[in-house]
């Protein structure tokens, strides 16, 4: 039984770092991937929403590391890690793969990290990787 990782990406390099460590563990253990590239709510214009050929992209790289997959463009609306609970309740994922990016002290104090609530909040094991500096 093939067992399924959802990969958090957005375009960047923190979403390039959660891509391919999420490829590398899926080759690895023969898991199929969801990569989630999730849209605001009525959002018409989202820098972090990937179009069709670059999602067709993202489909080819992950078939040259020999793995499966599928991307999902779920309306993530206000509450990212209800839409992410729901792709891995849906897929049965045994593991979620998100980036993380770097910030200051003052930062992580004043600021809520849609990457914490993630960590805190999924029911399902949860693989944060930072870019290479």
């Amino acid at each position: 039984m093939t067992s399924t990782i959802v990969i958090g990406y957005v375009p960047s390099p923190v979403g390039e770092a959660a891509l391919e460590a999420g490829l590398a563990e899926a080759a690895a253990h023969g898991d199929e991937v969801v990569v989630l590239n999730s849209p605001r709510r009525r959002s018409t214009v989202d820098g972090e929403l990937i179009d069709e050929a670059a999602g067709a992209d993202l489909v080819a790289r992950a078939a040259a590391a020999g793995v499966t997959a599928t991307v999902d463009h779920a309306d993530h609306g206000d509450d990212l890690v209800e839409t992410f609970q729901k792709v891995v309740d849906r897929t049965s994922a045994r593991l979620v793969v998100i980036g993380l990016r770097r910030r200051s002290p003052v930062g992580k104090l004043v600021t809520g990290s849609d990457a914490q609530r993630l960590l805190l909040d999924l029911d399902v094991p949860i693989l944060a990787v930072k870019p290479a500096r």
